[in-house]
């Protein structure tokens, strides 16, 4: 079928690199006082410098740059002491001043890399350049009176472009690329990377090429893909239908296509762009950016554990799968929350196999994250050490957590059970030990002394301190005798 990747034969190999724009946590725009405040009136936020009006001078912000340097600190990329902006020049409605502030030939920051995947399927991805920029405006169409609208709010917001290199092999490495560069960004407080306020979004270029071949095939750009699953799904569809194309005989057009989510497709959108179409040249109202030492050192010192190293050293430190370690790091309040709970329960994989399975389908279930949760860690740590110690069967876990999670205290429900061991597991091993301990009590019992079972019942009592459940080790004791 027309789109599935799947069809794409051997001897093929799916070229892909990703542009993300990512909008800087800044309270202010890039070049001027306005406010970044998302979701107001429009056209609330704008000033003559965001206008484009004649005369006005923009003034960087340097909060901005501070999170570009970490930005590229975090990914492992040169920094550069001294980089400039430019003027790219194009017409469009949302862009009153006709050009837009960018870095071109001498970026922030570059020659990075960014990991993604974990275990076997691992592979680093090259980072061309990360550079600054300022955001244009939005176009607000009225499919009613068929009118556009132009909303500034947006335009000068800051951004952070992210431009890899082709080193994606498939549609599965961009989209876990995303999901890196969004825990990245979020983790270190550089965006709050909500895709549906266009926090984090991305350009795809998009080619095909025989295996073996060193040159690369005519690539499209797939462009402002605002969703993990459109990535997937938007090169999923670009590849195959490339691959339709030179099946047929004919040949790839450069083009810029947007993807068309209703439909489940890409579209034309205009014949693809070279660097020499938007007449770049320095941006005269600003001086070079120079970064000094006390600016490095800001940034280093801003830095946090990330997400990539955190994966790694739970399954060091934790014992965790490499499945578990990427679902527990989605998120840094996630793993913060995760690891309380290990702290408190000494139990790193009854810990994880509680957050993940009962709280997050919970949370989920109410459309709640993890800041949300009705349950604390100590309390998700206190059924953690009572199922460990086999006062609590898997099954009584459940119960309780369904029951703290609706508001009960979890000391007192613990209480309320006591302090037998219930857990069948832990009672049969017990009872196992018994039997193996007193071989000639187990014959004369098959013998016909029944009386013996109250001297196998005393014995697990000693070996379980008098904790395992009266009722529970009878049952198992007639089961293992016979």
């Amino acid at each position: 079928m027309k789109g599935e990747v799947m069809d794409l034969p051997d001897d093929y190999e799916v070229v892909i690199g990703l542009e993300v724009h990512v909008q800087l946590k800044t309270k202010s725009k890039m070049f001027c006082a306005c406010s970044t405040n998302f979701g107001d009136s429009p056209n609330s936020h704008v000033c003559p410098v965001c206008l484009g009006m004649p005369g006005a001078l923009p003034v960087l912000n340097r909060e901005a740059v501070k999170l570009g340097l970490m930005l590229g600190l975090a990914t492992n990329s040169r920094i550069r002491r001294r980089s400039r902006f430019a003027r790219k020049n194009y017409f469009y409605p949302d862009l009153p001043r006709g050009y837009q502030i960018t870095q071109f030939d001498e970026p922030l920051c570059e020659h990075g890399s960014l990991r993604i995947g974990m275990g076997e399927g691992e592979k680093v991805v090259g980072i061309t350049r990360i550079h600054l920029e300022d955001d244009a405006g939005k176009n607000v169409h009225d499919p009613q009176t068929g009118r556009t609208y132009v909303d500034f709010n947006r335009c000068g917001i800051g951004l952070a472009e992210i431009v890899s290199e082709p080193d994606m092999r498939s549609p599965q490495d961009a989209y876990l690329y995303m999901r890196e560069i969004h825990s990245l960004v979020t983790y270190l407080g550089i965006s709050d990377g909500n895709m549906e306020q266009g926090n984090l979004r991305c350009d795809a270029n998009v080619s095909l090429r025989k295996k073996g071949e060193q040159a690369f095939g005519t690539r499209t750009e797939v462009k402002n893909i605002n969703s993990f699953r459109f990535v997937k799904h938007a090169l999923e569809y670009e590849v195959g239908r490339q691959l339709d194309v030179l099946r047929a005989g004919g040949r790839v057009v450069q083009e810029t296509r947007m993807f068309d989510s209703h439909r489940g497709v890409t579209v034309p959108m205009r014949t693809k762009e070279e660097a020499s179409d938007y007449r770049y040249f320095p941006e005269p109202d600003l001086m070079y950016l120079e970064v000094t030492d006390q600016m490095m050192q800001e940034a280093k010192a801003a830095l946090v554990e990330l997400p990539g190293e955190r994966k790694r050293r739970f399954m060091r430190e934790y014992g965790l799968f490499p499945r578990e370690c990427e679902a527990l790091v989605a998120s840094k309040d996630l793993a913060d929350y995760y690891e309380a709970v290990v702290r408190a329960s000494g139990d790193p994989k009854r810990s994880a196999g509680m957050v993940l399975t009962e709280l997050l389908g919970a949370l989920n279930k109410d459309s709640l994250d993890i800041m949300q949760s009705p349950i604390k860690p100590g309390d998700i740590a206190a059924i953690v050490k009572a199922l460990a110690s086999g006062r609590l069967s898997s099954k009584m876990a459940k119960k309780v957590f369904a029951q703290a999670y609706g508001g009960q205290p979890v000391q007192r429900l613990l209480k309320e059970i006591g302090s037998k061991v219930v857990d069948q597991e832990q009672i049969a091993k017990w009872v196992d030990e018994v039997i193996a301990a007193h071989p000639d009590e187990v014959r004369r019992y098959k013998a016909g002394k029944q009386g013996l079972m109250a001297f196998f019942v005393g014995q697990v009592m000693k070996a379980s301190r008098g904790k395992a459940d009266p009722g529970i080790t009878n049952r198992i004791l007639k089961e293992r005798l016979g």
